[in-house]
């Protein structure tokens, strides 16, 4: 059984983010924390919060073109990967639950969140002292962990940021 804390909602799956201010490493650390869970055995999902328009397929293709041609909603399938393109109004973000609804829970042990710090839920902070600003956490109740790259005195684990393997095991600690 998991740590409660990892609990979101009525998914049934456990959810932890990585959470800091923009520019401080929480896509480097998931880059290098997916492939240590995975030679640990735990196969991982995630989400990632931009606030800036993405675009994944190219001008051209013919997912663009169906899109274009005003699809709401477009899939691309091939024995290779899948992906899922939804329009958006360019003014709200697609409420977390809707977008955890369409993972296959059957594939995967655990969500990682990469921003969505304006919910409630459990999550590992990523602080550099170089950025400036001081850390989120005690500040932020739902920071259960801080991954720092100098020592910080906070009433929580704080992680070595660069020892991938010490944040690995703190994620795979909870998952047991």
């Amino acid at each position: 059984m998991s740590d409660p804390r990892l609990r979101f909602g009525d998914f049934p799956l456990p959810v932890l983010g990585l959470a800091a201010r923009s520019g401080t490493g929480k896509t480097t650390l998931l880059t290098r924390l997916i492939p240590a869970l995975r030679e640990a055995g735990v196969r991982v999902a995630v989400i990632k919060h931009s606030h800036h328009d993405i675009e994944l397929d190219r001008p051209g293709k013919d997912s663009h073109r169906l899109r274009e041609a005003g699809a709401d909603q477009v899939m691309l399938a091939s024995p290779y990967r899948s992906f899922w393109v939804c329009e958006g109004d360019g003014q709200a973000l697609p409420p977390l639950p809707e977008l955890l609804a369409r993972l296959d829970v059957r594939r995967i042990e655990l969500v990682l969140l990469e921003g969505y710090r304006h919910l409630a839920h459990a999550r590992i902070e990523v602080y550099r002292a170089a950025c400036g600003n001081p850390p989120l956490a005690p500040d932020d109740p739902h920071v259960i962990a801080v991954a720092a790259d100098t020592e910080l005195d906070l009433p929580l684990p704080v992680l070595p940021l660069n020892d991938t393997e010490a944040v690995r095991d703190f994620v795979l600690g909870l998952l047991t």
